[in-house]
């Protein structure tokens, strides 16, 4: 499998998963014409997608799904309660869902794919693992904390998208008002820096070799800083980040390289 980001960020997030002439695209955050200008770089007729896959219905993963379904009538697969606001608010899209409760798996050949719920303030937000070629790929974001239901979904991950969002004394510092600190750093928010390293740290012990620092934000959070932070906590665990694992952060804007699974 190979993985690539075309946006990750809080305005913004989609990425694509590759394996035999198969294409998932996981999120539409961004515009319909970033999705189709980064698939042409890719080689990728967005025709030729099997599915959309989508986390949950705030705009930073819904924000170009409408053209998309406008243009190419594609199959969408996200929770039941994600699937009732996406009714509310793209028209016409009732025939392509394919609604998938939580820790429900299905196939999409040549990829199975299991779904997991995730803590964050959406209607029913999920994650997703990815298993081909006896490979696993799991992208997990907007969590406001990391529950049993997630670590035993991401365990066994070659390679995973994990969510390190802010740093909690920017946060706490920073201008934003109160009820939007609260929510950021809520149960149902996202993930610190640390959080995230943490999550990411389980999976490098059981044996995961690529680590993806994803939904970045840009007020609180700087990729050198969340690298900086996941490093510190690996070292700490005896792990070196340079050597025993590949560490990235998502580009927020751009295509990121192709990662293999």
């Amino acid at each position: 499998m190979e993985l690539r980001t075309l946006a990750s960020g809080s305005s913004g997030n989609c990425a694509l998963l590759s394996h035999q002439g198969a294409h998932l695209l996981i999120d539409a955050g961004v515009s319909c014409r970033r999705i189709t200008t980064a698939l042409d770089i890719c080689g990728i007729d967005p025709r030729s997608l099997s599915a959309i896959l989508i986390t949950h219905e705030h705009s930073d993963h819904i924000a170009g799904l409408a053209t998309l379904m406008k243009k190419y009538r594609l199959p969408v697969y996200t929770s039941p309660g994600t699937a009732r606001q996406l009714c509310y608010r793209i028209a016409a899209i009732e025939d392509v869902l394919h609604p998938v409760s939580p820790s429900d798996s299905f196939d999409l050949p040549p990829f199975h794919i299991t779904a997991f719920p995730t803590p964050h303030d959406a209607a029913q937000s999920m994650g997703f693992t990815f298993e081909a070629a006896h490979r696993k790929a799991a992208l997990v974001t907007d969590l406001g904390h990391v529950t049993p239901e997630v670590l035993s979904a991401v365990s066994g991950a070659h390679l995973l998208v994990c969510e390190s969002n802010h740093d909690v004394d920017w946060v706490l510092s920073g201008p934003y008002p109160y009820p939007l600190k609260r929510r950021i750093l809520g149960e149902q928010g996202h993930l610190s820096n640390e959080a995230g390293a943490r999550l990411a740290l389980t999976c490098v012990e059981q044996g995961a070799k690529t680590v993806l620092l994803a939904h970045l934000s840009a007020e609180n959070n700087t990729p050198a800083h969340a690298l900086m932070t996941a490093e510190t906590i690996f070292r700490a665990a005896g792990i070196d980040p340079h050597r025993d694992v590949l560490l990235a952060a998502a580009p927020r804007n751009e295509l990121s390289p192709r990662y293999e699974v």
